[in-house]
């Protein structure tokens, strides 16, 4: 049964099994987010409780522990600033070595070197 502890662990690996397949720069970023975006996912789900209530209520039922969402919101945020980072150093690299393959750009580097 697929439920959101599943899917996110399923989204995580997806993400790394893309992070270690890939050589290009902006694939690796995208599999980077995917993979943060799995681990929210993961995290929110471990708060939640079948059947229970806000913790804002005043209610004597069961409540949900806030905690993991508030943490995530956060995450959320560090997610998007490492996006917003990547993508300027992914378009750094495009211009200064004119492609986006890591092999290229090493190989440029070693003829760079070399002279």
């Amino acid at each position: 049964m697929l439920n959101g502890l599943n899917v996110g662990l399923i989204v995580i690996f997806i993400g790394l099994y893309g992070m270690t397949r890939t050589k290009n720069s902006l694939k690796l970023l995208m599999c980077l987010s995917i993979m943060g975006s799995g681990v929210i996912l993961l995290f929110v789900s471990l708060g939640y409780i079948p059947g229970a209530v806000a913790p804002i209520a005043d209610s004597g039922s069961q409540m949900v522990d806030p905690l993991p969402q508030s943490v995530m919101v956060t995450a959320i945020v560090i997610d998007l600033a490492t996006v917003a980072l990547g993508l300027a150093m992914v378009h750094y690299l495009y211009e200064t070595y004119h492609t986006l393959n890591f092999d290229r750009i090493l190989k440029k580097e070693e003829m760079k070197d070399d002279n």
